[in-house]
C-alpha cells in the first residue's frame, strides 16, 4: 500500500515539475535569451538596469511623450518583442514590454525621467521657510531682524538626480542676493535668493514652543506654510508676546493653530492645557482691541471667549470637543467634507476651492489620508448645550455661522471686525487638518489642497 501511495506522489511532483512557471519565465525547454539590449526612443538612449529588468529614457524637462518612436531595438539573438522598432508609443505613463524566446519570456519595464532642475524647498537655519516662485526663480525668505544673516544655513530639497550650487547646508552670507545653480543633465535653472531681515511682521503664527521647530507635527506643518506663502510672518511664541520682543505695529493678523493629542474637551480643560496663552490674553486682548485680526484653528477657537469677543462671557467655549492621538489618526476611506452655512456660499472664505460632487460642501481631504479628527464645535438642539437653534447661537455668542457639519453643528464661524476691534475667524472642524503621519499606498492630493486655500482666504479677508 505505501508503495502505491509513494507512485501517485512521484507521478504528481513530476507532472506539476513538467507545468510550473516561474515569476516570468517559463520552465519548459529554454531556447533562448530574452534581453533587451538596447532601446532608443526618440533618439534619447534607454539606461538598461539588468538587475531589476528597467530602461529609463531621460528626457529633457518638457518634452512630449504620448507618442514617441521606438528609434532602436536591439534583442538577443532569436527573441522578439511585443513592440516593434519604428512604432510609436505612449510614454506618458511606465509600460512594460514582453521579449520572448521560444518557450521563454520576460518583461521589461520601460518608463520615462524628465530631467526637472528645481528647488522645491529652501529653509534657513531649519526654521524659516522660503516662498518659491517656479515661474521667476526667484525664492524669498523672512527673518526676524535679530538673526545674523551673514552667517545663515540653508537646507535645500532640489529634483532627484540634480546638484546644486552653492549646496545644502553650506553656510552663506545673504547680505545681498546668493544665485543658485541647479543642474540635471540637459536641463539647468538659475534662482535667486534674498532674505529679509524683519523687525515689524505683518504676520505672526503663535504658539507655545520657543521656535517653529519645536511645534507638534501638525501645528509646524501649518506654520511652515504660513512662513512660505504669506509675505513679512514670522513664527512667535506666547512668551515673546509677553516680553514684547516684537515690534507689532504693523502686525495685521495672528494665527493659532493648536493641536493637542486626545483633544480639548470642554471649557475647564482648556483652562487647564491653554496656561500659557491664558498668561498671554492681555496682550492678545489689546492686539484684537486695537484692531488686529486673529484667525484661530482647532482647539485655539477657544480663545474668544477669554478676550472678549463674546462679552467677556467664558463659558461660550465650544461645547462639543474631541480628538485622536497623531499616531493613531484615523484612516479616510473617502474624501471628508463639510458644509457651507445657508446664505454663506459667497463669503471669501469658501472661494476658488477645489469643488466635490456637492458644490455646498467644502471637501477637506482625500482618500489615503489620516487625520486626528480634531474637533471644537458647538452642538446645536434643545436636546443639550444651551443652543437651541442657530439664531440663538448667534444671538448669545455674537458670531455669525459659516459651517456647518453634517448634524448642523456650527464647525466654522465669524466674530466681524467692528467698534474699532480686529475680526476673528474660527475654524473648529475635524476635517481642518494639516498633517497626516503616513499615506495609504496610491494617496494622490487633490482636495487636501483646499485646507490651504481655505486658510489663505481667511488671511487675505481678515487683513485687507
Amino acid at each position: 500500500m505505501k508503495t502505491k501511495i509513494y507512485n501517485i506522489i512521484g507521478v504528481v511532483c513530476l507532472l506539476c515539475g513538467f507545468t510550473a512557471c516561474s515569476d516570468n519565465v517559463s520552465d519548459m525547454q529554454i531556447s533562448g535569451d530574452c534581453m533587451i539590449e538596447a532601446l532608443v526612443l526618440d533618439n534619447y538612449q534607454g539606461n538598461i538596469d539588468l538587475a531589476k529588468r528597467s530602461i529609463v529614457v531621460r528626457l529633457p524637462e518638457i518634452y512630449e511623450t504620448s507618442a514617441m518612436t521606438i528609434t532602436k531595438l536591439t534583442l538577443s539573438d532569436g527573441a522578439v518583442c511585443d513592440v516593434r522598432q519604428g512604432e510609436a508609443i505612449n510614454m506618458d505613463a511606465a509600460k512594460v514590454l514582453r521579449v520572448t524566446n521560444g518557450d521563454t519570456f520576460l518583461d521589461w519595464t520601460v518608463s520615462v525621467l524628465h530631467d526637472e532642475a528645481r528647488i522645491t524647498s529652501f529653509t534657513i537655519n531649519d526654521i524659516y521657510t522660503g516662498s518659491i516662485d517656479q515661474t521667476a526663480k526667484t525664492i524669498t525668505v523672512y527673518v526676524p531682524a535679530s538673526v545674523d544673516i551673514t552667517t545663515l544655513v540653508p537646507t535645500i530639497v532640489y529634483s532627484q538626480n540634480a546638484t546644486v550650487t552653492p549646496g545644502s547646508n553650506v553656510p552663506q552670507d545673504f547680505t545681498q542676493p546668493v544665485t543658485y545653480t541647479v543642474k540635471n543633465n540637459s536641463a539647468e535653472s538659475t534662482y535667486t535668493v534674498t532674505v529679509i531681515a524683519i523687525d515689524k511682521p505683518s504676520a505672526l503664527f503663535v504658539g507655545s514652543a520657543s521656535s517653529m521647530n519645536e511645534l507638534d507635527a501638525e501645528a509646524r506643518t501649518a506654520c511652515q506654510w504660513m512662513l512660505g506663502n504669506v509675505p513679512n510672518s514670522l513664527y512667535a511664541s506666547f512668551a515673546d508676546l509677553r516680553a514684547g520682543t516684537l515690534d507689532l505695529s504693523e502686525c495685521k493678523i495672528i494665527w493659532w493653530h493648536w493641536h493637542v493629542d486626545g483633544g480639548v474637551d470642554g471649557h475647564d480643560v482648556f483652562v487647564a492645557k491653554a496656561t500659557d496663552a491664558l498668561e498671554t490674553k492681555n496682550e492678545l486682548r489689546a492686539f484684537y482691541e486695537n484692531g488686529g485680526s486673529m484667525l484661530l484653528t482647532r482647539y485655539a477657537t477657544y480663545l474668544p471667549s477669554f478676550i472678549g469677543t463674546t462679552g467677556d462671557d467664558e463659558w461660550t467655549t465650544p461645547n462639543n470637543c474631541w480628538g485622536l492621538n497623531e499616531d493613531v489618526a484615523e484612516l479616510c476611506r473617502d474624501p471628508w467634507s463639510f458644509r457651507i452655512f445657508d446664505g454663506q456660499n459667497g463669503h471669501p472664505l469658501w472661494q476658488n476651492l477645489i469643488a466635490g460632487k456637492n458644490a455646498n460642501e467644502v471637501y477637506c481631504t482625500d482618500a489615503g489620508y489620516h487625520i486626528t479628527n480634531s474637533t471644537a464645535q458647538y452642538h446645536i438642539g434643545t436636546d443639550w448645550g444651551g443652543y437651541d437653534n442657530h439664531a440663538a447661537w448667534e444671538a448669545h455668542t455674537g458670531g455669525k455661522i459659516l459651517g456647518v457639519g453634517g448634524d448642523g453643528a456650527v464647525v466654522a464661524w465669524e466674530y466681524p471686525a467692528t467698534g474699532g476691534k480686529g475680526g476673528i475667524i474660527c475654524i473648529g472642524s475635524g476635517c481642518y487638518d494639516w498633517y497626516s503621519y503616513t499615506f495609504e499606498a496610491g494617496y494622490t492630493e487633490n482636495f487636501h489642497k483646499n485646507i490651504a486655500t481655505i486658510t489663505q482666504n481667511a488671511i487675505n479677508y481678515l487683513t485687507k
